[in-house]
């Protein structure tokens, strides 16, 4: 295996996260020489969802990897390509039947890559154990893959951290998504796996975690239910580049607000 570099970008928020990667996804990937890229897609559609068009938009970006987490089945439209699209994620700790895949294997370099989409049940939806699932597709790709990567999609901290020290020396790297606020807890674990607890968000950041501020505000003074639209001002992204040795172990985790 050769030297990878993997650039991993937060939840894509809106038409703003996707503006932005459009026109500088590509300068960033020639400038820091990445060989894949992972984001986050679960909020790419209208702020909360997913649709098949917006989705192969993506991947006309030059995303080779798509995760999600608990938006993906938004809107019934993604159902359309979920199974088709080989590198379009779900959670793979949902339970038997659901649509989808969970995990695949993208070939660079000669290499092969393992990524993982996780979710975690800390406050969010009652799935099955991630910790014992990630072991359950542990077994089966060990010994066909050269690095493995996972999106953990969680909102509790602790579960994030907990779930990188469980997997270290397994997995090659880990990235927290799901709450929009880039951590700034980058780390290498002991065996080698790259550790980050939020890698952020893609989208306007004059705003309440991607959504228009006054919207939220609303939703926290009178506590009465609010529509949540995606806000355009400032846009950025967020993410990290990780790089991947021959031996499958992460030498560096560095955090990217561009």
């Amino acid at each position: 295996m050769k030297e990878l570099k993997i650039f991993a970008i937060g939840d894509i928020v809106g038409k703003a996260g996707r503006n932005i990667l459009a026109s500088r996804l590509q300068g960033i990937a020639e400038r820091e020489r990445i060989d894949l890229v992972i984001a986050n897609g679960e909020n790419s559609a209208g702020g909360m969802s997913m649709t098949s068009e917006v989705t192969r938009d993506l991947f006309s970006l030059g995303i080779q990897v798509i995760t999600s987490g608990n938006h993906v089945w938004n809107n019934s439209d993604i159902l359309q390509i979920i199974d088709s699209e080989k590198y379009l994620l779900r959670p793979a700790n949902y339970p038997d039947g659901v649509q989808g895949k969970g995990y695949c294997m993208f070939n660079v370099k000669g290499s092969k890559i393992c990524v993982i989409n996780l979710m975690g049940r800390v406050m969010m939806n009652p799935l099955d154990c991630p910790f014992r699932k990630f072991d359950s597709i542990y077994e089966k790709v060990k010994d066909e893959s050269d690095a493995i990567i996972v999106d953990f999609h969680a909102e509790a901290t602790s579960e994030k951290q907990a779930f990188g020290w469980y997997v270290a020396g397994r997995a090659s790297a880990v990235f927290g998504t799901h709450t929009h606020v880039q951590t700034a807890d980058n780390r290498i674990l002991p065996g080698g796996t790259g550790y980050i607890t939020d890698i952020g968000m893609t989208g306007a950041f004059d705003s309440v975690i991607g959504m228009k501020k006054e919207r939220s505000l609303k939703f926290f003074l009178t506590q009465t239910k609010a529509k949540f639209e995606p806000a355009e001002g400032d846009p950025g992204i967020n993410g990290v580049i990780i790089k991947i040795d021959a031996n499958g172990k992460c030498t560096e985790m560095r955090r990217v607000m561009e």
